[in-house]
Parts: C-alpha cells; sequence; structure tokens
C-alpha cells in the first residue's frame, strides 16, 4: 500500500517505520525448569543482560538484543526489522486461571528468546530444550516479540467484558473488502519480528510448544521487508516506495499524542502504555497493475513511482522527503483527489485528527492459489492510540482509485498490551488480576 496511510501531521514529523511438545501444557505448575519460569511470572536468570550473559545455557551474541522489558511493548516503536510474522489465536484455556498460566508462560519464551538464551537441556537422556533451528544456540538476531488482543478475548469465558478497551470491537469489511472469515480477527495476535527468517520460525514453534494445548492457531503470514531499490524506503510489490511518511519514533512527546494510550482517559486503567493495532492483509493484483501506464499508476497513487517524491517534483532525483502539497492544487490537477496519498491525508483541519498513524508494515508471498495465481500482498500494520484513527482514514480510502488492483483479504483489530516492566511482570497482568 502507499506510504501516506502513515503520513505525518503538518508540523515537519518524519521518520521510519515494522509439534509435539516438550513438556507438558502444565508442566508450569509440575516443578520443571521451564515451567517455574512460567509460573513465577520473571525469569529465574534475572535482568535481560543476565539472560544474554549469565551461564548455564547457549549463548551467541549474533545480532543486537532489543531490550524486553519497559513500559511499552518493543516491536512498536522500534525501527522495523527485515523479517516479521503475524500470527492470530484463538485462545483454549479452560479458565481464567488457565488463562493467566497461558500469559505467564507466554512471557517467559518471550523474555528468554529475545534475550538470545536457551534452556539447559535437563539431562543426556532427555529430550532437546531447544528446536535447534538455530544450531548450537540460539542468536539475538533483534528479535521482538509483541502480543496484542482481540475483542473475542472480552467474551464472557474468562469475565473480561467490563475491562474490554474502549473502542476494541472485531473488523469488518470496509465496502470493497473480502475478507475471509478463516483469515480474520482471533483472541492473541503475536507480532514476531527479527533480522532473520529462521528467528522467527525458531521463535514461533517455540513459543507453540510450550503453550500446547493453551492456544489454537487462526491464521498467519510470514512476510519480509524489501531492501531499499537503490536507497532510502523500501518498496513494495507494486514498485512503490511504502512507508514515507511516518511519526517519529524517537520523539516521545509526539508518540505519546498519536500512538499511546495515556493514563486517566476514558479507557481501562490497565490499557495505559498500549495501543490499539491494526493489521490487514491485502492481496495485489499484479497482473493488472502491470498493465497500467506508468503515469497513471502514479496518479493512482499520489507519488513518483522512481523517486517516492509527490507529482510536482518532476526529476527522478528529488528526494522522497518532499512533502505533498495540496492549497494551490484544490481540484486536484496535479494531485488526483482520489489517489492514495490524498485520501489516507487529505491536509484539511477536518481530517487532522485521523490522518496520522504509525505503520510498520511488511510484504508477504504465498503459494499460488488453484488456477496458478501468484498470491503477493501486504500485510498493513499500524498503530494508533485510538482505533476510530484508522477507522476514519480506511473509510475515506474506500473512494481511492487503487481499489481495482487489492483485495483485503483477511487481519484484525487488536489491543497492544502494554509492555512487561520487570522479572515479576506478565503480559496482560493489569487485565487479568
Amino acid at each position: 500500500m502507499g506510504d501516506e496511510i502513515g503520513s505525518a501531521l503538518a508540523d515537519g514529523w518524519t521518520g521510519e517505520g515494522c509439534p509435539a511438545g516438550l513438556f507438558a501444557r502444565r508442566s508450569i505448575l509440575q516443578g520443571t525448569a521451564a515451567g517455574l519460569v512460567g509460573a513465577a511470572g520473571g525469569s529465574l536468570l534475572g535482568s535481560d543482560e543476565a539472560i544474554a550473559q549469565g551461564g548455564g545455557g547457549s549463548d551467541r551474541t549474533t545480532g543486537h538484543l532489543i531490550p524486553f522489558h519497559g513500559y511499552h511493548q518493543a516491536g512498536i516503536a522500534t525501527p522495523p526489522q527485515t523479517v516479521g510474522a503475524f500470527t492470530s489465536f484463538d485462545a483454549t484455556a479452560s479458565d481464567r486461571a488457565e488463562l493467566i498460566e497461558l500469559f505467564r508462560t507466554l512471557t517467559a519464551r518471550a523474555r528468554l528468546l529475545t534475550a538470545g538464551r536457551t534452556e539447559p537441556n535437563a539431562s543426556p537422556l532427555a529430550p532437546p530444550a531447544d528446536n535447534g533451528i538455530l544450531g548450537p544456540g540460539v542468536v539475538r538476531d533483534d528479535l521482538t516479540i509483541t502480543a496484542a488482543v482481540g475483542a473475542s478475548l472480552f467474551n464472557s469465558r474468562y469475565g473480561l467484558q467490563a475491562r474490554k478497551p474502549v473502542q476494541l470491537k472485531r473488523m469488518k469489511p470496509f465496502l470493497h473488502d473480502d475478507l475471509d472469515p478463516e483469515l480474520s480477527n482471533g483472541d492473541l495476535l503475536l507480532q514476531v519480528c527479527a533480522g532473520h527468517r529462521d528467528s522467527t520460525v525458531h521463535a514461533m514453534l517455540d513459543i507453540l510448544t510450550h503453550t500446547k494445548g493453551m492456544l489454537k492457531q487462526r491464521w498467519s503470514f510470514h512476510c519480509q521487508r524489501n531492501p531499499p531499490r537503490p536507497t532510502g524506503i523500501p518498496r513494495d510489490w507494486f514498485g512503490f516506495k511504502d512507508g514515507i511518511a511516518n511519526p517519529d519514533i524517537t520523539n516521545t512527546a509526539q508518540l505519546d499524542k498519536v500512538v499511546w494510550v495515556q493514563p486517566n482517559t476514558d479507557e481501562p486503567a490497565w490499557t495505559a502504555g498500549g495501543t490499539y493495532q491494526v493489521v490487514r492483509v491485502v492481496h495485489f493484483y499484479l497482473e493488472a497493475w502491470q498493465r497500467v501506464p506508468l503515469a497513471q499508476q502514479e496518479r493512482i497513487f499520489g507519488r513518483r513511482k522512481t523517486s517516492g517524491a509527490p507529482l510536482y517534483a518532476l526529476s527522478d532525483d528529488a528526494p522522497d522527503t518532499f512533502d505533498p502539497i495540496y492549497t494551490n492544487d484544490p481540484q486536484g490537477l496535479i494531485t488526483p483527489l482520489n489517489c492514495h496519498v490524498r485520501l489516507a491525508n487529505p491536509q484539511t483541519p477536518q481530517t487532522a485528527s485521523t490522518s496520522t498513524i504509525l505503520r510498520r508494515s511488511y510484504d508477504y508471498e504465498r503459494s499460488p492459489d488453484v488456477n496458478g495465481r501468484p498470491d503477493l500482498g501486504h500485510v498493513f500494520c499500524c498503530f494508533q492510540r485510538e482505533l476510530n484513527t484508522y477507522i476514519a482514514m480506511q473509510t475515506r480510502l474506500e473512494a481511492e482509485a487503487l481499489v481495482p488492483y487489492i483485495s483485503p483479504r483477511g487481519g484484525g483489530y487488536f489491543f497492544a498490551l502494554p509492555g512487561v516492566r520487570d522479572d515479576q511482570d506478565y503480559f496482560a497482568r493489569g487485565l487479568l488480576t
């Protein structure tokens, strides 16, 4: 999708976005090492650095350590890694106590994995404690594991109805969507990002192993961010630079304004530090797109294809950081009124409050369909303080000229949980206790 879905306000914001179980599901209550970590809701090895550097298990420091603990989760205002995986689950925990067990276990695994750490084998005769995908040890590889909850978690099963985030709801189709129920919504979303795909697969398999019996996978997409061609912002499968404009992820005040839920609002107290997350799986009709003349493609998006610059910039060397300007083009003679970037952010006083989100999207490629046609597209992902910001923006885009070339087919609305503060904390603790 085009860049302006994450467009900045007019104050000059810039930036880049983005098996059979080795342990029984109740092992965390039965005294195994993995179970003790989960049941405590913390790490037996101490802080993030202690996990990364301590003895007793394998440690390889390839890649950077992105801190797991914090007021906010990593993987949101973190510079997007090369590879991402989005997996939605339905919770199968039998009651509230087992749901807490699930989130404790999930926290323990995420804490260990993101630190680049594995548990030592219990004995030479025991099955390996790690799946071995990454070789003799786990690499850090800039791994982040971000957890979010869907509206369906707040039904009557676990008694959480009164604690649901105010704007959270199931994603329903917009005007031109073709949503597949099997690729939509879910109780829990895990976003796993890293420098390489084997790291994301390793982490997801580890989590599935340790949460067996408490989660059922609903849908999953493994994705990538293409390298810059030739420089600057990466391109999507349409060949356009994707995500040029975004809030500055280093500016705390800006993120507090548009991304993070704040204390003392209409939202439940436990949500402070979290954010609404949108994921939309969008199929691209590439064969049809490739028959469109270049000039028309540019008018559909509202930017130059080679440079990524606004349409008023004619040179192929023009910077993609130039801001689109519509004040002198009320009739859309330069930038069409129905192009993607202009509908996403019309730059009017009426739309200013619904024109800024934090994009963190990836491209996907799946097996061809039954007719042999390629399935390539975009896993659009964004974060915003209010879900209604995104809904208003996407409603405007129902009229965009890009509609014939895309087919939104899945995804969902979720609430990305506040961060895990320390070794004693765990995902969703404020929600569940």
